[in-house]
Formats: C-alpha cells, structure tokens, sequence
C-alpha cells in the first residue's frame, strides 16, 4: 500500500502537486487527458482548479460539488505515486 495522499495543488498549467504522507511530492500533468470525453469537464481551467480535491484517498475532481465519492474523476493512487518525485515549485 502506498503513502496517504495529504494534500493536492493544482495549477493554471493543468498539472496539479500531489503531496504524500512520506513526503514524496509529485507533479502530475493533466493535459494529456484533456482529449477524452470522460475528463472533459477538466477543460474548463476555473472547474479543474476549484474542484480538485482529494477523494476515494487519491486526487479527484469533485463533479457533483457535494463530496459524493460515487461521483467524482479520480486518478489512481498506484500512478500518482509511481511518478518522479519533484521540488515544490509553488510559494
């Protein structure tokens, strides 16, 4: 079982900085999702920053805006913590 998800920043860039309870942080870039239909509700920049959140323990987007775990685009754990650790780059 991987790290616990603690927090998660997305940016104006479509990636969003995943921060895991062992420390590990990730950046994990959204835009090549963008073309499936499944995550077309991300192509809308206020709708992708405003909704992420962490849900079903992982990175989400909260489509139904009232935290129903049934209804929200979530990236699997596995994949967010397989990625290359990196620096935070935000202030």
């Amino acid at each position: 079982m991987f790290p616990k998800i603690v927090q998660v920043v997305p940016t104006e860039e479509y990636t969003v900085y995943v921060y895991f309870e062992d420390g590990k942080i990730v950046c994990y870039d959204v835009k090549p999702l963008l073309e499936k239909e499944v995550f077309s509700a991300l192509r809308e920049l206020t709708f992708f920053m405003g909704a992420c959140t962490i849900m079903n323990d992982t990175l989400a987007w909260d489509v139904s805006g009232n935290r129903d775990h049934c209804k929200c685009i979530d990236i699997d754990p596995d994949t967010l913590y397989a990625l290359d650790a990196v620096k935070e780059k935000i202030a």
